[in-house]
Formats: structure tokens, C-alpha cells, sequence
């Protein structure tokens, strides 16, 4: 008779090879054709939001001092609310929260482009936070679902394959829609006017995350224990879990001081509309690399990943108030990119680990908060460092996020067991 298998808090954390073909196929089998494409699709609105809203706010009140606030404010909701919005997926399971959430979130962003010409400030950062705290969080969700899906319908000599693949995969994917999220929202507000990018990500959200929610996926993923079963809300306090948040917000720290400092020095140059173009050569470093992890040997253990590429974006980012011209920009980014897509995948993979039993999607929801949250608060910290310091100032500030995410992978070095004998099932962490 077949082992029971262990609580994901008490698995061994191990990296693996990349899964066989017919493993992978097994897997799209179990989601469906359409699965990955609307999940795909639906992460835009979570990853425009921040920007979306700061950008018209800029645009109709002309004050970035406000739209910082503004930005800060929708972090706020997202830190606030964002992993409750996980528990009751774990509770009561994702179709019903997501659809609710997915629904809230788009006519909230409807009413702050009706707001935001001339309500009152104090009903725009409402709003503003009300936006924060419905964001459906599709990514981490996704993530929590197919976790349940492989876990459930792979046999267990393939499981931890696969999951390396996945999050390989769902990574390249959060930083493609994190880099290209604001070039769409620049694209639209340009071309369609400010409110343009707010009222794209409600109509995102109408169709594409209600079908993330409806998706036949949603009930394949009721994997999690019994009520009775489930771990106690403690257990996410415990610091080998909080260390993984810490990194997530020092990466979402590092994508909104990048991206504000960008487009400070691209102001300087004189052409503040190709910042997300040139944003872009850290998404193609970031999602080459993340997809692959996939291929990297068992002996290269996650704690170890997460601390080389850590480095890497500290590199990087340290190079940037270097780059005086766009040709090295270009360069600098694309480095930097080279240690954001691993690291994300490193993070996600130790938090499929480390989830207590029954809290999976609780703890992806507290790291995809992390990054919102992040964001948030880099964008206007560092705008506001911009317009009063200039952008020469601004550009430390993402090796100064970068140096958090490295700091989190030493803390967690420390706080990753050491398997004094390992076996080819399960590697050192």
C-alpha cells in the first residue's frame, strides 16, 4: 500500500529536472486547451493596475504627488485584503471568489475613471483602495490551481517535475505581463486618452478573469484538505514563509523603482514615450531565463538559485545609474532581467514547498500581494525622489530594492535545512 503523501510544509524542498513531454502533455489534458491562454490574458488588469491608475491621475489632476498617493493607496487594499482574498479560495474554492473579486475589481476601476476628473481627493484614494483590495489576484491563484491539478491527476514520480516546469513557465508569464502591463497602459493612454488604460483593464476583467474564474480548472483545483485538516493560521507567520513575502516585495519594490526611474531618465534624454520599449529588454531576459530554470540541475538547489540571481539583479541594478544613454540602458536592463525571472521562479517554487496543508493559495495570494504592494509603493517613493532630486537620484533606487531581495535570499539561506545526506528523490534545498 502507497505511502500517505507528506504536508507540503514538510516536503523536502528539492529542484529537478525538466519534466518528459508526455508528462507535460498529461498536464494540458487535465487544464484544458484554453487554460493557459486566459489565464495569460487575465493577469493584465493586476499587472495595470498600479500604473494604469497613477497614469491618469498624472494625466487629469496633474499632480504626481497625488498619484503616488494614489498608487500607495491601491497597495494599501491589496496588502490589506490580498491574502484574505487566498483564504476564502481555500475555503470556499475559486470559482465563487474569483468571479465576485473579478467583478468588484472591474466596476471599481470603472468608477475611478469617472472619478478622477473632479471627485473629491478623498473619494479618489477610497476608490483607490477599494481597487487594491478587489484585485482578483489570477496569478497567484493560478498557480495555487495548478499545484492542486498536478498534485491530484500526476502520478508522484512526476509531480515535482512538472511543478519545476509550471512555475518555470507561470513566472515568465507574471514577468511578461508585469513588464508589458505598463507599455500597454502608455499604448492606450496615448492613444485613447487617460482613462483609456483604467477602463481596458475593467473590460479585461470582465471577460477574461470571469472565465479564469468559470474555467472547469477552478473545480479540478479543490484539492485542499478538510477544514478540520487544514493547518492553522499561524503557521503562515512562521519565518521560513514571511522570508518568501519579503523577497516577493523587495521584487515588486524592484519592478516599480525601475520602472519610475526609467522613465525619469528617459524624460532627461528627451523621450519619456519609448520608457516601456526599452522596459521591455528586461522582460525578454527575465522570461528567457525564467523558462529556463526548467533545464537547471538538481545539485543547483532553489536556496542556492535565489541567492545567485539575487546577486545578478543586484549587479544589474547597480549598473544602472551608469547608463546615460539608451544603447546601455538597454543593456542594463536586459542583465538585471537575467536575475528578476529566476528569482521569481526560485520564490514560488519554495512557497509550493513551504505552504502549511490547506493554505496553498493563502500563501501564493501573500506573495503576488508583496509584489503589488511593492510597486506601489516604489512608484511613488521614487517619483516623488524624482521630481524633487532629479533622475540621477532616482536610479539608486533599484539596486536599493534589488539589495533587499538579496538580503531575503541570505535570510533564507540561513533558514533552509541542510539534508545531510541526500538522495537522487530528494536533492538539497
Amino acid at each position: 500500500m502507497s505511502q500517505p503523501e507528506q504536508p507540503a510544509a514538510n516536503r523536502p524542498e528539492q529542484t529537478v529536472s525538466s519534466p518528459q513531454p508526455s508528462r507535460v502533455r498529461t498536464l494540458l489534458a487535465a487544464t484544458g486547451a484554453f487554460y493557459f491562454p486566459i489565464a495569460f490574458i487575465a493577469r493584465f488588469p493586476y499587472a495595470m493596475i498600479v500604473v494604469g491608475v497613477l497614469t491618469l491621475i498624472v494625466a487629469v489632476r496633474d499632480s504626481l504627488a497625488l498619484g503616488g498617493l494614489v498608487s500607495a493607496c491601491v497597495g494599501l487594499g491589496t496588502a490589506a485584503v490580498g491574502p484574505l482574498i487566498g483564504a476564502a479560495a481555500d475555503r470556499f474554492g475559486q470559482r465563487r471568489v474569483v468571479l465576485l473579486a473579478g467583478i468588484l475589481n472591474g466596476v471599481t476601476l470603472l468608477l475611478m475613471a469617472a472619478a478622477a476628473t473632479a471627485a473629491p481627493e478623498a473619494v479618489v484614494l477610497l476608490i483607490a483602495v477599494l481597487i487594491g483590495a478587489t484585485a482578483p489576484q489570477v496569478s497567484p491563484l493560478s498557480r495555487s490551481r495548478l499545484v492542486g491539478i498536478i498534485q491530484t491527476r500526476m502520478p508522484a514520480s512526476a509531480r515535482s517535475s512538472v511543478l519545476n516546469a509550471t512555475f518555470s513557465y507561470e513566472s515568465a508569464a507574471d514577468e511578461v505581463t508585469f513588464v508589458f502591463g505598463p507599455v500597454l497602459v502608455g499604448v492606450l493612454a496615448t492613444t485613447a486618452g487617460p482613462q483609456a488604460a483604467v477602463v481596458g483593464g475593467a473590460l479585461l476583467e470582465f471577460v477574461f478573469v470571469t472565465a479564469f474564474a468559470l474555467h472547469s480548472t477552478s473545480k479540478l483545483a479543490a484539492h485542499e484538505t478538510a477544514v478540520h485538516d487544514r493547518a492553522p493560521a499561524r503557521e503562515l507567520v512562521r519565518p521560513r514563509l514571511l522570508v518568501l513575502v519579503t523577497g516577493a516585495t523587495g521584487i515588486g519594490l524592484f519592478f516599480g523603482a525601475m520602472l519610475t526611474a526609467l522613465t525619469a531618465l528617459m524624460t532627461t534624454l528627451g523621450d519619456p514615450d519609448q520608457s516601456g520599449l526599452v522596459y521591455g529588454a528586461m522582460g525578454v531576459g527575465s522570461a528567457a531565463f525564467a523558462l529556463g530554470m526548467a533545464l537547471m540541475p538538481e545539485r543547483f538547489s532553489l536556496r542556492a538559485r535565489w541567492l545567485v540571481f539575487g546577486v545578478v539583479l543586484l549587479g544589474g541594478a547597480s549598473a544602472f545609474p551608469l547608463a546615460g544613454t539608451v544603447p546601455t540602458a538597454l543593456i542594463v536592463l536586459f542583465i538585471t532581467g537575467v536575475g528578476v525571472g529566476p528569482t521569481l521562479v526560485s520564490l514560488y517554487s519554495l512557497a509550493a514547498l513551504r505552504s502549511p496543508a490547506g493554505r496553498s493559495a493563502t500563501v501564493m495570494t501573500m506573495l503576488g500581494s508583496g509584489v503589488v504592494v511593492g510597486q506601489a509603493a516604489a512608484s511613488g517613493i521614487v517619483g516623488a525622489v524624482a521630481s524633487s532630486a532629479g533622475s540621477h537620484a532616482a536610479s539608486f533606487s533599484p539596486a536599493i530594492a534589488a539589495a533587499i531581495v538579496l538580503a531575503a535570499a541570505a535570510v533564507n539561506w540561513m533558514l533552509s535545512p541542510r539534508r545531510s545526506r541526500p538522495s537522487p528523490e530528494t536533492p538539497m534545498p
